[in-house]
């Protein structure tokens, strides 16, 4: 089982909980960040240039980028100083330099109609100042400036701001854009960052099922480049549209806890991922093993690209697909699909066709152990996706036992009572574990956010 239960004064005597109090109330605002769980001051009373850099809220623009102690924008804490400008990203790349001729503009024969009705009918919904403060060009910064932390100064619409009417609308549209399932996955890490925010006393607005916000660049069309973004704490799903040409990366997913009530709802989240990267790791032979692990140990924060990593250098490593048997190679797909499924149907058949095309020059990589309640770490590298899954220490909660997340769950105080502060974000002290998980899809060589579609399409129809 896996013990969560609200706060009793007893439980917030801990060195932890009085150690995070007194960190966040005073304002320091690294650490508040570090965490990912800001107070809700850190939204509303943002200082200026945090806004205006993108940094995120209550951040010094100074503070903590990739590479620094603090973990950098690999693990969730923003792009802050680290933000890509929209004109300099270049991808992912293994070695800094883009392959090229990876992409091309075509017709897939999966209609974008609907999507363009969906995004359409969410603004037409807005009033004229909602409308102008979440739409932008369609080559804006805004892109780039999202966070997977709770206090990131966002901007766009907050949909807990929104009436139920224009609510429905945005869900609508998130309804075309992805897949059952990836609507679903949306939606539950929603609900339990409104169950972590409960559980914590309830008074932090970044910690609600409504703190999460979506911005519009360029124009919805079925001809010319458009996108969203939709994004909050662990949320951040990019969506760029050119014709039928759909591209959902950098998409951003992740939960604390995993498994909990929530209104009488159980939710269980990252079971297919977690299970995915299982069967794959236990197909592998003892040589191959020797290619794919690089530890039996993962450390409380492995993620590389994150938020702000836009631009980021990770060389291949791991055992590569041309090293598989057939069954393996199926099994890779699967881990896979499981995160391209969350798209739209339609379009996730036509991102796995040029995932296999590459299948070849993909590499599987590993870290911790495989059981079924391990904390470990994985990754997926190919010319054309990038996918990590990164299971994290708690913050506020910590595993009563051995039990796997499918076990209850109910609140608790933290995962290092008692203790020192610990957990996820660079921090050290705490233990990693399935009740928090961070995960990521990305398009490498220029296919984030589309960029190379779009350089294409102006470039050819311009």
């Amino acid at each position: 089982m896996h013990g969560h239960r609200p706060h009793t004064p007893a439980s917030e005597r801990s060195r932890r909980w009085f150690m995070n109090k007194a960190l966040l109330a005073g304002g320091v605002a690294a650490m508040a960040t570090m965490t990912g769980c800001s107070n809700d001051s850190s939204d509303t009373a943002s200082s200026s240039s945090a806004a205006q850099s993108g940094a995120p809220s209550g951040m010094p623009s100074g503070g903590p980028g990739p590479g620094a102690g603090g973990g950098g924008g690999g693990g969730g804490m923003g792009p802050g100083v680290s933000q890509v400008k929209y004109k300099d990203l270049k991808g992912v790349t293994a070695d800094g330099t883009v392959v090229d001729d990876l992409f091309t503009i075509h017709s897939t024969g999966v209609s974008t109609d609907g999507l363009v009705k969906a995004a359409q009918a969410f603004l037409d919904g807005l009033s004229a100042k909602e409308r102008k403060s979440c739409t932008f060009d369609v080559d804006a910064d805004e892109w780039t400036a999202w966070s997977n932390v709770d206090g990131y100064a966002r901007k766009g619409v907050r949909m807990g701001d929104l009436t139920e009417k224009k609510r429905d609308l945005g869900y609508a549209l998130l309804g075309v854009a992805l897949s059952a399932d990836g609507l679903t996955q949306t939606r539950n890490i929603m609900k339990l960052n409104q169950f972590l925010g409960d559980s914590n006393g309830g008074n932090q607005k970044t910690l609600t099922e409504g703190h999460y916000f979506f911005t519009f660049m360029g124009t919805p069309s079925t001809t010319k480049p458009w996108g969203f973004q939709y994004e909050g704490h662990h949320v951040a799903i990019n969506y760029f549209v050119l014709g039928d040409q759909v591209v959902m990366t950098p998409t951003f997913m992740g939960s604390e806890p995993t498994t909990a009530t929530y209104k009488g709802e159980k939710i269980s989240l990252f079971r297919p991922e977690t299970t995915a990267g299982l069967a794959m790791i236990r197909s592998l032979t003892k040589a191959q093993l020797a290619k794919a692990v690089t530890s039996q140990d993962n450390g409380n924060e492995d993620m590389k690209a994150g938020a702000g990593s836009d631009n980021l250098k990770l060389a291949y490593a791991g055992l590569r697909g041309s090293e598989l048997t057939t069954a393996q190679r199926k099994k890779l797909l699967a881990v896979a699909g499981v995160y391209i499924g969350y798209i739209n149907e339609g379009h996730a058949e036509v991102k796995m066709t040029e995932v296999e095309k590459h299948l070849d020059d993909t590499y599987f990589y590993w870290m911790g152990e495989t059981k079924d309640d391990s904390a470990f770490y994985y990754r997926i590298h190919s010319p054309v996706v990038l996918i990590e899954y990164d299971a994290q220490a708690p913050l506020f909660y910590h595993e009563a036992s051995s039990a796997s997340p499918s076990a209850s769950a109910s609140a608790s105080p933290s995962s290092n009572a008692g203790g020192p502060p610990g957990g996820g974000m660079g921090m050290g002290g705490g233990t990693p574990s399935q009740e928090h998980i961070h995960t990521i899809i990305r398009t490498p060589n220029g296919g984030d956010y589309g960029v190379d579609l779009l350089k294409l399409h102006l470039e050819n129809d311009h």
